[in-house]
């Protein structure tokens, strides 16, 4: 299967909702996805994961993806040196930290020009003052749900906890996104939510995505803007 020309990805994509697609490690499928054109493609290489991506992926094919859409390396709580090494044999432009990681190592990522993506696990007893901390050091945070594994469980938090966030640094949405969220997202309760995470609940299986129930979400998402409360 051949990958879309560079030059054919439309440059005038005028989503005000960023769309990530994580957890991709399938050639085919990935080719598949580009047609879709999500914003973020994201490839996780951390090796407890299901859908870890460093055994399969193989780099030279990865560096031929639309420019349009941005590469992203998923870690865990792996060493500095490891992730700019990964992400310079993939190209990455984003690295998306989802483990403990400290603002200091966000920064000193973001300070090789790459956008970062810091992720957290919500639940009723998360404390949003420890964000503070990261101001700065991070393009966008990512808020999902706290579970057994670092991502990819497939469950929602209670999303009435993003009231709670007042920080200017922009966020996207993850935790068993489906299909059925479309209605609450569309209503852009939230005015710091750029982007939502797309991953277990669209997959055929662990890594192989359902293009066709993929393309239903952007479809729907993609032109939503989000709203200030008011």
């Amino acid at each position: 299967m051949a990958i879309p020309n560079k030059s054919t990805a439309s440059a005038t994509k005028a989503t005000d909702l960023l769309i990530k697609v994580c957890g991709m490690r399938d050639q085919e499928n990935i080719v598949a996805l580009t047609s879709l054109q999500p914003d973020f493609i994201g490839f996780i290489f951390y090796s407890e994961s299901k859908r870890y991506a460093g055994k399969s992926l193989k780099a030279e094919e990865i560096k031929q993806l639309p420019d349009t859409i941005k590469k992203v390396g998923v870690f865990v709580n792996e060493p500095l040196k490891n992730i700019l090494k990964i992400a310079r044999q993939y190209t990455l432009q984003a690295i998306q930290l989802h483990g403990d990681e400290l603002p200091e190592q966000c920064r000193q990522i973001r300070e090789q020009g790459y956008i970062v993506l810091k992720a957290f696990a919500l639940d009723e007893h998360f404390d949003f003052n420890i964000l503070a901390a990261y101001e700065g050091t991070c393009d966008f945070y990512l808020f999902d749900t706290k579970g057994p594994q670092y991502g990819g469980n497939g469950l929602t938090f209670n999303w009435e906890l993003l009231n709670k966030y007042t920080l200017p640094t922009p966020f996207f949405l993850s935790g068993g996104l489906d299909l059925e969220h479309e209605a609450t997202i569309k209503a852009g309760r939230w005015p710091q939510l750029k982007g939502i995470d797309l991953n277990s609940r669209f997959e055929v299986s662990p890594g192989l995505k359902d293009i066709d129930k993929v393309g239903q979400m952007l479809e729907a998402c993609r032109y939503v803007k989000p709203m200030v409360n008011k």
